[in-house]
């Protein structure tokens, strides 16, 4: 019998029990249709948008995994019927999140991936659990009826969500704001004069583009005394603030240097979960696009890497941004470039890096590292050693494999 709440009939008792048999078997192997449900979501041109940013990828897949195991596990404890809306606050935040992006819901199409990719795992099961025809099609009858309807009103409640939160917002100086730099970024034609009314910033001069996050919402309390102390790292008085989601805010600071990792995370020892990726200074309007292009992508770089780095200048790392878009292959090329030198000490790995930063002077790099000059005449032997061949007869790579290494592991 059909409700106007569920539209097709409760499934037959023999079938209840292999859509639950099915949904047991599926949440044991969620990671592995999760993972599938990711690279079909990549491959949607419309989720560029969302991939593109470490954060709303972030929340984007935290949401997906949520609204995935929630179906799986309704259809453990009410099997074949329809399963009733998430709610709960990642919708909320993930929302949010999208509005303040200047997003509509229709941009996460990548959700309809999602679906294709649970349907097929879940048909294949289907043809696995049963030879009996007319029971194969009400299971796949009902399995395809909950599964579609349940894509259908996650959307439609995500979409209710954003209709209020962007109501709420309406107006805002933060959607103003947000709307005057996405023209900016995306280099449209607008007034510089017309920019910096809107923006209450001007655009002359150089600047400094800066991405200030949080891994956990728990933390989004100290992200605007973060990005107080970055600007005070700075030598600066006064800063552009951009919120640019729950849990990450963009900076431009009108400064020409950028300050050293040390310097900033001297600052930030009270937000300790605070992490900030900073650009190169550039000058005037295109200056102000660039040096936040360098901060993001140096944020992504951390992702990508899954680094625990806090602080990361993009001058440090544009490199190893260049050469590790396949973090396996950029993986195999730390191995092969150091050989055993990869499991040696970090302070032998720290004096390979200083000696070139200081000329490959040993003298210097003694004075630097407080030892005496035959500890570093020491440590150097020891490091041609471990390496594959001499560092004199490879130097560039070693450089680039420890620094990428450095990223990797999240070593200050």
């Amino acid at each position: 019998m059909t409700t106007p709440n569920q539209p097709w009939p409760d499934p037959s008792e023999s079938v209840s029990r292999l859509i639950r048999e099915l949904a047991e078997t599926l949440l044991a192997r969620l990671d592995e249709v999760i993972a599938d449900a990711t690279a079909a979501s990549i491959a949607e041109p419309q989720y560029r948008t969302i991939a593109d940013d470490p954060t709303l990828a972030d929340a984007d897949a935290r949401l997906v995994v949520s609204l995935v195991k929630h179906w799986v596990t309704s259809n453990i404890t009410e099997p074949g019927k329809r399963v009733r809306p998430l709610g709960g606050a990642e919708m909320r935040t993930f929302a949010r999140d999208v509005v303040l992006r200047g997003l509509v819901a229709d941009d996460v199409g990548a959700w309809r991936s999602v679906q294709r990719v649970c349907w097929k795992w879940w048909l294949t099961a289907c043809f696995d659990a049963t030879d009996d025809p007319a029971e194969l099609r009400e299971l796949c009858e009902v399995s395809g009826n909950t599964l579609t309807t349940f894509t259908d009103d996650a959307m439609a409640e995500l979409s209710e969500y954003v209709r209020r939160i962007s109501d709420e917002l309406a107006g805002g100086s933060q959607l103003q704001r947000y709307a005057t730099v996405e023209l900016l970024l995306q280099g449209a034609d607008i007034s510089t004069a017309h920019a910096e009314e809107q923006l209450g910033y001007a655009l002359t001069g150089s600047h400094l583009g800066v991405v200030v996050w949080v891994d956990s919402e728990d933390d989004v309390g100290s992200l605007d005394r973060a990005a107080e102390q970055v600007m005070r790292a700075c030598g600066a008085d006064r800063r552009l603030t951009v919120v640019a989601g729950t849990a990450t805010m963009w900076l431009w600071i009108p400064t020409a240097v950028t300050p050293s990792p040390e310097a900033v995370a001297d600052r930030l020892r009270g937000h300790r979960h605070v992490r900030v990726a900073l650009g190169r200074p550039a000058r005037s309007a295109a200056g102000f696009r660039r040096t936040h292009m360098d901060a993001a992508a140096a944020q992504r770089l951390l992702v990508r890497l899954d680094s625990q780095l806090t602080v990361v200048r993009y001058e440090d790392v544009h490199l190893i941004d260049l050469i590790s878009g396949d973090v396996a292959a950029a993986d195999r090329f730390v191995a092969d470039v150091l050989g055993d030198f990869l499991d040696a000490s970090p302070v032998l790995h720290r004096t390979v890096l200083v000696h070139v930063e200081e000329g490959l002077n040993r003298t210097s790099t003694a004075e630097r590292l407080y030892t005496h000059r035959n500890t570093i005449d020491r440590r150097l032997a020891r490091v041609d050693e471990l390496l594959p061949k001499p560092f004199a007869q490879n130097p560039t790579e070693v450089v680039v494999a420890l620094t990428l290494l450095r990223v990797r592991r999240g070593g200050e």
